[in-house]
């Protein structure tokens, strides 16, 4: 096949409409719509329509707020702020309904674009209807228990590994997906807080018959939160799986965990109590330990 074929063919593949939606709370992301719309203007010259919608979910910190807003000077890129936060479902939810394209990309706010190719490649995917690319990590401290952490699971999230489950092993920083499907099957707004959304959202995909396809085409997660912010965002999340326990206790291995422990879950909790000031202060401070982390995990679902 000539080389002016291949291109059409291209062309043929390619989809044509996309809308890029970035979430945001309390982190920059102007690095990250720079990338996407310099992606995105090349592509449109191939016939790409599209657009960047950046929702801040009303984000505390003025001086994000102040960054991000310079995200309106870029073209096709416009900024919206609800007048209340929505939280990580509701706000995904109503990025959907404000973009105007058939397919949607979601990259969380916090996220960086490291792949010269990495809208193209999703446009050129067509294996399904929800496709997740996954991530990867930045460079780290061995004193931030984020990275720890994140570094300690990096095995699980290749791409290789996500295929063997594909509707758990899905994350919402970075997929994307047909508007009319995301909008008949969108996230659960009843999780206001941090944490799980997403395991949910692939749960009852699964119920419903639609796999989400996975692919190598990664962002970077480059913004690791300090000790103290992460154990509290941990802390948060652990009080939404205990909200909605009956829902997930076959898809968190916390849960499994704590099931099988059976008649030692009172002394567990009793010296968790004990010792719960003396952990988190070791957790929050230079020397962070992830075999301390995960007693702690488990200890304060146990006192909630």
């Amino acid at each position: 096949m000539s080389i002016t074929a291949n291109y059409f063919v291209f062309l043929h593949r390619m989809k044509t409409e996309l809308s890029i939606l970035i979430p945001t709370y309390n982190d920059p992301c102007v690095v990250l719509v720079s990338q996407l719309q310099q992606q995105a203007g090349q592509l449109s010259a191939t016939g790409l329509r599209y657009e960047i919608i950046v929702a801040d979910d009303c984000s505390t910190d003025e001086s994000v707020v102040q960054t991000n807003a310079k995200v309106e000077q870029t073209d096709h890129c416009r900024l919206i702020r609800p007048d209340k936060n929505l939280g990580r479902a509701a706000i995904r939810n109503f990025l959907a309904k404000t973009a105007r394209y058939e397919w949607l990309l979601f990259v969380d706010g916090d996220m960086q674009v490291n792949r010269h190719d990495f809208l193209e490649r999703y446009l050129q995917d067509d294996s399904g209807t929800v496709v997740y690319g996954g991530y990867t990590l930045g460079d780290g401290s061995c004193t931030n228990l984020r990275y720890l952490y994140e570094k300690s699971c990096e095995n699980q999230h290749t791409v290789d590994q996500r295929k063997k489950h594909p509707n758990k092993d899905f994350h919402t920083s970075n997929f994307l997906v047909r508007r009319s499907l995301f909008l008949s099957h969108p996230l659960n707004e009843e999780f206001l807080h941090y944490g799980y959304e997403d395991v949910v959202w692939g749960k009852t995909l699964n119920e419903q018959g639609i796999n989400i396809t996975h692919i190598d085409n990664p962002v970077c997660f480059v913004s690791f939160e300090d000790n103290q912010s992460f154990i509290e965002k941990t802390e948060e999340g652990l009080r939404t799986l205990h909200q909605f326990s009956e829902e997930l206790k076959s898809d968190s291995r916390l849960l499994q965990a704590i099931s099988s422990m059976s008649l030692m879950r009172a002394p567990a909790r009793w010296l968790f109590q004990i010792g719960r000031k003396a952990i988190r202060k070791r957790l929050c401070g230079k020397h962070p330990s992830l075999a301390l982390f995960h007693i702690y995990r488990i200890g304060y679902y146990l006192t909630l």
